[in-house]
Formats: structure tokens, C-alpha cells, sequence
């Protein structure tokens, strides 16, 4: 081990008022890579939807679909909350219209027989 990872477990030693087991050493590490890896791909994401966006810009049609991905940019935690709502009421939406053609028809059958 280098000295620096004797300090970095002697400072989680210090935090935690114990040493770490082997076993808890590993899972903390492995919960920290992860943690990274996660960031590293949220940041590609993120650079991969700004090329995207700019692109749009440039396509006068498709600009609302640049504006929709500069608000997920900016607000993202929102921004899937309000597709998760605006998707539920496109549902419920299609289950009405579906429901009132229903009622339509078998009154138009009542009507014709």
C-alpha cells in the first residue's frame, strides 16, 4: 500500500471512529467507482445532448425539439417528471377517446337497428 492510501484509511478510520474491514473497504470502494462511472457517463450524455441541441439549432423545423432538449439540459430531474405526467395523461387521454368511440358507435348501432 503507498502512503497516501495509509492516510486516506487512517482519515476513514478518524471519521468513522473505527477501521474498516477488508470486506467494507471493497464495498466502499466499489460504491465509489461506480459513483464515478455514473458521472462519466451522465457528462457523455450530457455533451452527446448539447451536440444534439446545437444541431437542432441549426434546422429551423426542429427547434422546438432543441428547445425541449436545452430545458432537460438545464432542468433534468423536472424535466423527466413532467414527460412522466404528460405521458400518463396522453394515456389517460387515448383511454377516454377510446371509451367515447365505444359509447359513439354502440349508440350509432342503436340508432341504425
Amino acid at each position: 500500500m503507498s502512503r497516501q492510501q495509509i492516510e486516506e484509511e487512517l482519515e476513514q478510520a478518524r471519521e468513522m471512529g473505527r477501521w474498516l474491514s477488508d470486506e467494507e473497504r471493497d464495498h466502499l470502494a466499489a460504491r465509489k467507482q461506480e459513483e464515478r462511472l455514473a458521472f462519466e457517463h451522465d457528462q457523455r450524455l450530457r455533451k452527446r445532448l448539447i451536440v444534439l441541441a446545437g444541431v437542432f439549432l441549426l434546422i429551423p423545423p426542429l427547434w422546438p425539439v432543441s428547445a425541449g432538449l436545452a430545458v432537460y439540459l438545464l432542468f433534468p430531474q423536472s424535466f423527466r417528471r413532467l414527460m412522466v405526467l404528460a405521458g400518463g395523461s396522453l394515456l389517460l387521454l387515448i383511454a377516454l377517446g377510446i371509451g367515447t368511440m365505444g359509447v359513439a358507435l354502440a349508440l350509432l348501432w342503436a340508432v341504425l337497428s
